[in-house]
């Protein structure tokens, strides 16, 4: 082909045909595009198919400076391809491209990845292990470690020979996190089954005595902590434990039994929920009782169980002293079995047996009809949870002619055998008094009104003592004050100063009605007669014994003479008149031994109407009469068949009595009661 003019009048060399290298792109040795001479994304078509320039007919070199053209093959006209971007653009996008498609860009960039999640995570752990480790290692520490109670040994409640009433036995708390007790059941990583919250409480029910309902309660809870029993046999929690159950665990906690039931229940009383004492005893000695629980700081396995190795102690278990009482447990039992018949037998509201040693003020036996088990803290009757022989007033009725009695003999110039004319009624202000039964004039002596129990003759003695004289020796005898028996709740009762008495109130406390005394006060009066007029202050507590073994006694009971020796001894003279054969007690006679006591029927005030209803009998005794060892006083409230003293009273005196006196193996004196005067006519 002849080459063309350049302008200077010769003739450029003829254009040699570009080569398909040339065409394509530049190649490698082996023909591949390289990397910078690929298409830009931009020279595909929005199909996604590369827009390409026509090819020209290739040309093969035959030899220098000649080309032979190719035939090619007939092919349908091709639009036009789109202009091509700018030269500059399309390089910059290609250089790019090289350094994306860099091996070594590559791995810089997967590095500086690796490097940033590294970054991360030890910022992460620095937080952690360094900025946060406090407050992480507290949440941490809250949920596995736990303060446990470490519950003391309350002290055991025995009788004056160590047979027990009252003591505690191993018992444990059963708690759980209900939160780890699945909705449904499942297993744990060793393949062992647990049970849903459904079925827990299904099975726990048998086993703890608890409702299901109340255990599905207790399971549904979102806390952490929740108690599904307290103070479980270990047979119970050992039975709970084969159940399943993730995170059940157990704490000491001991129980409190009563293995004699409700033997002596008024005087032992009972202790709540929480181990505390409420009632009688167990309230009057529970600091000593109850010791001093103790503290640790103990922490909670996987599987909610306390890991030992990891308790640290924080206070040390004081275990209760043990207390002994003056009570003696069979003397206790015959005088609690036979009110409690007697009460059932005379349809009474209630009834109490008080049995004392008058020389050391020691209670034997203190027996309410009907009574309760402690164990279960609910009452059997009207008397509730309480002890009426201390919290319970009455008008004593004629038992409290005797206080009159002492005091004609200690402070006036009357004798025993003193006579006096006593009418069939006495008018004093706008009242007149009768006694229990009509009659004309009886010619009595003292010891003869005791003995007849007349409410007139013992107003015509009280107006030679005098009412400022009378309320004395009421007082000195313990009226008014409390007994010093240590039970809690005692009433005081009610003693109206003198100077408020009315005109008939002067006339009705010789015979005991106008005031209100408690059972043990009474029996307390009693014993002062048979003490030889020293009162000593009643008690059922005789001491108590520590964990060390280290024995405290009571304190001594506080003593007071209240009247001679003689005053005393004439008394017990005259009382024996009122069990022999003209009294009003012939039913407390004890074949071989001198008794000596008194008889009383009082009016009873209802509560419910305040008003008088129904009956207080009693009767109060002593034997031997010439030398008392044992003092008994039995009280009946309201009874329905018969309301006497001496008719539904005397007879349980007789029984307890006897029964005390040989099982104290006191023999009677072999003395014969003397004749008392009664009459002052015959």
């Amino acid at each position: 082909m002849a080459g063309r003019d350049d302008g200077r009048g010769g003739r450029r060399p003829p254009r040699r045909p570009a080569d398909r290298r040339e065409r394509d792109g530049r190649r490698d040795s082996f023909g591949a595009r390289l990397p910078w001479e690929t298409e830009a994304p931009w020279e595909k078509t929005r199909s996604g198919s590369a827009s390409r320039t026509p090819r020209r007919p290739a040309a093969s070199s035959t030899g220098r400076g000649r080309t032979v053209k190719r035939t090619a093959k007939k092919q349908a006209p091709r639009k036009r391809a789109p202009a091509r971007r700018p030269a500059a653009r399309v390089l910059r996008s290609r250089r790019r491209l090289a350094r994306l498609g860099s091996p070594l860009r590559r791995i810089n960039a997967g590095l500086l990845v690796v490097v940033f999640i590294l970054t991360l995570f030890t910022g992460r752990l620095v937080q952690l292990q360094a900025l946060d480790s406090e407050e992480y290692s507290l949440q941490a520490q809250t949920q596995r470690i736990r303060t446990q109670i470490l519950y003391a040994d309350r002290g055991g409640i025995t009788d004056r020979y160590g047979v027990p009433f009252a003591l505690s036995v191993d018992a444990e708390d059963l708690y759980v996190d209900p939160t780890k007790v699945p909705a449904t059941p499942g297993r744990l990583a060793d393949g062992s089954a647990v049970p849903s919250k459904e079925q827990a409480a299904q099975r726990l029910a048998p086993i703890l005595g608890v409702p299901v309902a109340e255990l599905q309660e207790k399971l549904a809870s979102k806390k952490r902590f929740v108690y599904l029993a307290k103070q479980v046999s270990p047979e119970q929690v050992r039975a709970a434990r084969d159940v399943g159950i993730p995170t059940l665990g157990a704490d000491p906690n001991p129980k409190r039994t009563y293995p004699s039931g409700t033997l002596g229940a008024s005087v032992i009383g009972y202790v709540g929920a929480s181990g505390k004492g409420l009632g009688g005893i167990e309230l009057a000695q529970d600091q000593a009782l109850a010791g001093r629980n103790g503290k640790q700081v103990v922490e909670i396995g996987r599987n909610g169980q306390v890991i030992p190795a990891a308790a640290e102690r924080l206070q040390n278990v004081v275990p209760g002293q043990d207390v002994t009482l003056t009570l003696d447990s069979e003397i206790q039992w015959n005088a609690q079995r036979a009110i409690e018949a007697q009460v059932e037998k005379t349809k009474a509201h209630s009834g109490s047996v008080i049995v004392m040693d008058p020389a050391t003020g020691a209670v034997l036996a203190l027996a309410t009809a009907p009574g309760f088990d402690p164990a279960q803290r609910r009452p059997t009757g009207a008397t509730g949870l309480g002890n009426p022989a201390v919290q319970d007033v009455y008008e004593p009725g004629s038992t409290n002619k005797v206080i009159t009695a002492a005091a004609a003999l200690e402070h006036t110039t009357m004798e025993p055998t003193t006579e006096m004319a006593v009418p069939g009624e006495l008018r004093r202000y706008d009242k007149t008094f009768h006694d229990d039964v009509p009659h004309d004039t009886w010619n009595l002596t003292l010891a003869g009104i005791l003995a007849k129990s007349s409410n007139i003759g013992i107003d015509l003695v009280s107006e030679k003592v005098g009412k400022e004289q009378l309320y004395r020796s009421l007082r000195d005898f313990g009226f008014g004050e409390r007994t010093g028996i240590g039970l809690p709740g005692e009433s005081r009762g009610l003693m109206p100063a003198p100077d408020t008495w009315s005109g008939t109130q002067r006339y009705t406390i010789p015979f005991g009605q106008g005031i209100s005394v408690n059972a043990m006060q009474m029996a307390s009066v009693y014993a002062t007669i048979a003490n030889d007029g020293v009162r000593v202050e009643p008690s059922v507590y005789a001491g108590s014994k520590a964990p060390d073994g280290t024995v405290t006694k009571a304190d001594a009971p506080e003593r007071r003479r209240v009247i001679s020796s003689k005053t005393a001894k004439q008394m017990r003279l005259m009382l024996e008149g009122v069990t022999g054969q003209h009294g009003t007690a012939q039913k407390a006679q004890i074949s071989g031994f001198r008794v000596a006591g008194k008889t009383g029927t009082a009016q009873r005030v209802n509560p419910d109407c305040g008003c008088y209803r129904g009956y207080t009998a009693s009767f109060v005794g002593m034997a031997p009469a010439d030398d008392p060892k044992l003092v008994a006083q039995v009280v009946l409230q309201d009874p329905k068949k018969g309301h006497f003293g001496g008719e539904v009273a005397a007879p349980v005196f007789h029984d307890v009595m006897s029964f005390s006196l040989q099982h104290e193996k006191v023999r009677p004196t072999g003395t014969k009661s003397p004749k008392i005067r009664v009459w002052a006519d015959r």
